[in-house]
């Protein structure tokens, strides 16, 4: 698997004057408080924990959960069958960002900004303990279009717009490696994942999406993720917003 840009997708980014929503537009969960991305493994026998607490915490409104499959475990005898290098290098951009060279599984990011042991319920837990966001993204559908507002703010530093796609639930059965002969339920997949553009402070953005070229290969949700970049590397996640179709 590999990510598949949104060359289909027509994109607008203009500045807001202000946020509103259109009359009888169809609005996705509340504004959340945070995201987190589990990277985790198909072939890591610890790994099944952090896959539960993950579904767990997508069941939560406030909370936007993604599983990122990363592909290091593969040479154990099981070839993850969402596993991408690009989310391995996602993982490993992370540990740059905070100084460090070591990657695991399960690990759990909290908006960008923390990683901790996924399975380790406590320490989630903790990480998520009175954690916000500080920019509201709203998403609405009309027909087959979304659209995407995020207000201006001048107290924050750019980022960048991101749409990650995912799947909602997958059933695998494990023939080998660690996890042989175990049947695993995996949620919030992620599918694929591309930069938009930026967000401006000063200006805020308004997108489009077309719904049918966004949510294809068996996708059935996506996220949009403001996220602010250190010299090429992630960090800060400024604000998050969720749709499922």
């Amino acid at each position: 698997m590999t990510q598949r840009p949104l060359f289909g997708a027509v994109l607008s980014l203009v500045a807001l004057a202000a946020l509103t929503l259109p009359v009888g537009a169809e609005a996705t969960r509340p504004r959340p408080r945070a995201v987190v991305e589990l990277f985790t493994s198909q072939g890591c026998s610890s790994c099944p924990p952090a896959d539960a607490l993950l579904t767990s915490l997508a069941a939560e409104e406030d909370v936007v959960a993604l599983a990122y499959h990363v592909d290091y475990w593969d040479y154990v005898g099981w070839e993850d069958t969402f596993g991408d290098e690009d989310y391995s290098d996602r993982q490993r951009a992370y540990a740059k960002s905070w100084g460090s060279s070591r990657i695991y599984t399960p690990q759990m990011v909290v908006n960008g900004a923390k990683g901790v042991v996924g399975s380790r319920r406590h320490e989630v837990h903790g990480a998520l303990d009175g954690v916000t966001l500080p920019l509201p993204v709203d998403i609405v559908r009309e027909g087959d279009t979304l659209k995407i507002a995020i207000p201006p703010n001048t107290s924050l530093d750019d980022a960048v717009v991101w749409v990650v796609t995912y799947l909602d639930r997958a059933d695998v059965a494990i023939d080998t490696g660690e996890n042989a002969g175990k049947s695993m339920v995996y949620t919030q997949v992620v599918t694929g994942r591309q930069a938009l553009g930026m967000w401006e402070g000063e200006t805020g953005a308004d997108l489009k999406l077309p719904l049918d070229e966004v949510l294809v290969a068996g996708s059935t949700g996506l996220a949009v993720i403001v996220q602010q970049e250190r010299n090429g590397l992630p960090g800060p996640i400024l604000g998050a917003a969720s749709f499922e179709r």
